[in-house]
């Protein structure tokens, strides 16, 4: 690893992470078949054991905001192939990125038993448009951007004068074409999967024809759904290819074919029929050769399998039942165990949870209760699962629906880029949705992994570690033209009442690594290396955030003038909540906090108002610390701390901190104001923290833990850091009395209700909320997993009319 913790918990993750590890694998049907196909499963199964897959889902609780509102959000954690909750990381980064991927919003999230939650207040200056909600953990960083969550949001500033419009709508398309397997190969029959898009990422509707150089046609294509098709043809040697694409009753237009192959391989897979799926392979070489076909499915192996080319050609039949739910990929190996071809194959999941919710009533008026009960299983038997629910107004604004946690985790998350409305594919089993499935597997391909990291000699080496126990902060020493030094012992602390010291030590590289388990809220953090070992280095915290992105970028968002009205209804319901429950959007709830010192229950402990108070610090220990002898040398104060275990004195200046930050000039720790101090602490005997051993502790705490205004050294890093976000409570006002009913605060809430937190059993669970003022029709969305990973979600619409 790149960077060493030397923490008193920085051994026990580690192995927590590789039993947690071994137990896992030890559970996968791949694990079975180690030796198969010549030892290439066992090489894929080995790569396994370094890169336990994570996957994290965002149930989101509305798809259109407006600035100033609140976004909120549930966070969904899961091993990324059994997709069971897995409580691996206890951090999830999300971020809110504009159309030039910047980050506009960030937050560090709690995970507790593979679920957390959390929000963002929209600033009211923020410009309206498409923005792009992701979330990741830092394990998640080793595997890249296009692994994070992913989900498009719309923001609407309806108090700026330009409103939603950015710059005029442009009619640019994107006509990409890819070859089934990988490659179009001279003589070969092959199948082209294409796509066409839009500006904005959506798929348009084209028909064409594919033309050798001289005019002559050799295939005809249209697409199907979301601009999406195939055509099958067999190229010619030396000839470039072109198709020529009409859309829009716009003028055609000329795109070129991927390159021809004099020699390959070539890969075909159909549904022969419903218990056979047929993958042939085609070579252009007539020679006999062994070739293997592995399928695989999120890194986890479902069939191994070896065949004879004969005549340049070998089918192999695989019954789909045995395929893994979700996305499988289908990979062919040459006789050197090189990959040469490689198409996906998706699988429906043949369990989902279903969720019921039903309503007490099938109409409210405004301000009645609503309760409505859970019940959530597979097929007729109940089956309990955690919740999240979201009841926001449906108007001619909100038309696109929040990501669906099923399709997400078994179909979105697997393949490359955006997929346009993913639910269809999960809608029915007929032959147009099955071709419409066929032809994304073509166009949208992508491995979380490339193949020569499976077959490397040696495992992969990452660079982030997976975060056990809490934030995992990293920094780096730096000096001028120099690397960083090595073996420096930094300690980070943060000023408080509540005493808490990290130490690490640097690395080749000058990096250290420190962990911060349950450090909620911003606050000021102080890192710095003890003067006696080194005085020169500079101190850089690094940001935990990934500075990766996917190539997809958020679309832009114009202002229709028909939406006017909507506009202006929902600035004006916005700015009367913000005016008559703005004050409820801030309240947090934080976690108990220990109170504990990070050495425990000291030795000796003074509270100095119980004494006469001196003026000097100096007589203050000299008077009232028997355990610690003030002594003066020619350069100035030292502190040695009786033993109390060995007697005598410890030989060494103690660790000497002030609310809770190290202080290392004994001569500027005399200087501490005692009548600033309200408790005093001494650890009598050696401490082992770490790497480091003090002799003894004297900790100085103040009455407000703000250091009293003591001055700390220049290289000392002084910085606000942003730990993990408290819980916002979510407001909405009860009517369950007269007296509320009839209140005049008026409550044009768009959002009724958000609870991120439903926990039901083999009974059910039941919910209630109230209606605002406004009617209309609400919907009702509910998601959620099971702990055997078995995901599923549910909306109905709730109606809120009028008393007659």
């Amino acid at each position: 690893m790149a960077l060493l913790t030397t923490n008193p918990v920085s051994f026990s993750p580690r192995y927590a992470w590789w039993l947690a590890l071994l137990l896992w694998l030890t559970s996968l049907p791949g694990y079975s078949q180690l030796d198969s196909l010549n030892g290439l499963t066992r090489k894929l199964v080995r790569y396994q054991q370094a890169t336990l897959p994570e996957k994290l889902f965002l149930h989101l609780d509305r798809p259109l905001y407006l600035s100033g509102e609140t976004i909120w959000f549930k966070v969904y954690a899961v091993e990324g192939t059994t997709l069971r909750p897995l409580s691996l990381s206890k951090v999830a980064y999300v971020e809110v990125l504009d159309k030039e991927k910047r980050s506009v919003l960030q937050a560090k999230i709690g995970l507790r038993d593979a679920q957390g939650q959390g929000s963002f207040a929209i600033p009211a200056s923020m410009p309206s448009g498409s923005y792009t909600v992701r979330a990741y953990t830092s394990w998640m960083k080793n595997f890249g951007p296009e692994y994070y969550f992913r989900s498009p949001v719309t923001i609407v500033n309806t108090a700026a004068s330009a409103g939603v419009f950015t710059r005029p709508d442009t009619a640019r398309y994107d006509m990409q074409f890819f070859p089934e397997g990988g490659n179009l190969v001279q003589g070969l029959a092959s199948t082209v999967g294409f796509k066409a898009t839009d500006n904005k990422g959506r798929g348009v509707a084209v028909e064409g024809k594919v033309l050798t150089a001289q005019g002559a046609v050799v295939a005809q294509f249209k697409s199907l759904r979301f601009g999406m098709g195939n055509f099958r043809f067999t190229p010619k040697a030396g000839v470039a290819y072109t198709a020529v694409i009409s859309l829009d009753k716009r003028p055609a237009v000329t795109y070129a074919l991927p390159r021809v192959y004099e020699q390959g391989y070539v890969l075909h897979v159909e549904n022969s029929s419903a218990t056979a799926l047929t993958v042939t392979v085609t070579s252009s070489s007539a020679q006999p050769e062994r070739i293997a076909l592995l399928a695989h499915s999120r890194q986890q192996v479902a069939v191994a399998t070896q065949q004879q080319l004969v005549n340049g050609q070998a089918v192999f039949t695989i019954d789909p039942s045995r395929l893994l739910d979700g996305v499988s990929h289908l990979t062919v190996f040459n006789a050197a165990q090189q990959p040469v071809c490689e198409r996906l194959y998706f699988q429906p999941p043949r369990h989902t949870l279903t969720i019921t919710a039903r309503p007490d009533k099938s109409a409210y008026a405004a301000r009645e209760k609503v309760s409505i009960q859970l019940t959530t299983g597979t097929g007729a038997e109940a089956l309990p699962a955690n919740l999240s629910m979201a009841v926001y107004r449906l108007d001619s604004l909100t038309t696109a629906l929040t990501p669906n946690i099923n399709s997400y985790l078994w179909l979105s998350a697997d393949l490359r880029g955006t997929v346009e409305q993913p639910a269809y594919y999960f809608s029915a089993a007929t032959p147009e949705v099955a071709e419409a499935t066929n032809n994304l597997m073509l166009t949208q391909g992508w491995s979380r992994f490339s193949w020569s990291q499976v077959l490397a000699a040696q495992p992969p080496r990452f660079e982030h570690l997976p975060e056990l126990n809490g934030l995992l902060v990293r920094g780096r020493l730096s000096k001028p033209g120099s690397q960083g030094p090595a073996g420096i012992t930094t300690y980070l602390s943060s000023p408080s009442r509540i005493v808490r010291l990290q130490n690490a030590v640097s690395g080749p590289d000058g990096s250290f690594l420190f962990e911060l388990n349950r450090f909620y809220g911003s606050r000021n953090i102080v890192v710095q290396t003890d003067p006696r070992q080194d005085s020169t280095s500079q101190v850089e915290i690094l940001s935990p955030f990934s500075q990766q992105y996917s190539a997809a970028d958020a679309a832009l968002l114009p202002r229709l003038p028909r939406l006017e009205a909507a506009y202006s209804k929902r600035h004006f319901q916005n700015q009367v909540q913000q005016a008559f429950s703005g004050r409820f959007a801030s309240q947090y709830r934080l976690p108990p906090t220990d109170s504990v010192a990070f050495y425990g229950k000291p030795d000796e402990r003074y509270l100095l108002d119980k004494y006469t108070r001196f003026k000097v610090l100096e007589e203050v220990m000299r008077e009232y610390v028997p355990g610690v002898d003030v002594r003066r040398r020619k350069d100035g104060f030292h502190l040695l701390v009786k033993d109390k275990m060995n007697g005598g004195l410890l030989t060494q200046d103690p660790l000497v901190l002030l609310d809770g930050v190290p202080i290392f000039n004994m001569n500027k720790a005399m200087t501490i104001d005692p009548l600033s101090i309200q408790q005093l602490e001494v650890m009598d005997s050696r401490y082992f923290h770490g790497s480091s051993i003090y002799d003894g502790i004297v900790s100085f705490i103040t009455y407000k833990g703000d250091l009293a205004k003591v001055s700390l050294d220049p290289r000392v890093l002084v910085q606000q850091y942003d730990g993990l976000q408290g819980q916002r409570e979510f407001y909405a006002p009860r009517y369950d009395t007269p007296l509320a009913r009839q209140s005049r605060l008026p409550d044009l809430r768009n959002l009724l209700y958000w609870n991120p937190a439903i926990s039901t059993t083999a009974q059910g669970s039941s919910t209630t909320f109230y209606t605002g003022d406004q009617t209309g029709r609400y919907l009702v969305v509910v998601q959620g997993l099971a702990n055997n990973g078995v995901a599923g979600s549910t909306t109905y619409v709730l109606d809120v009319k009028q008393p007659l």
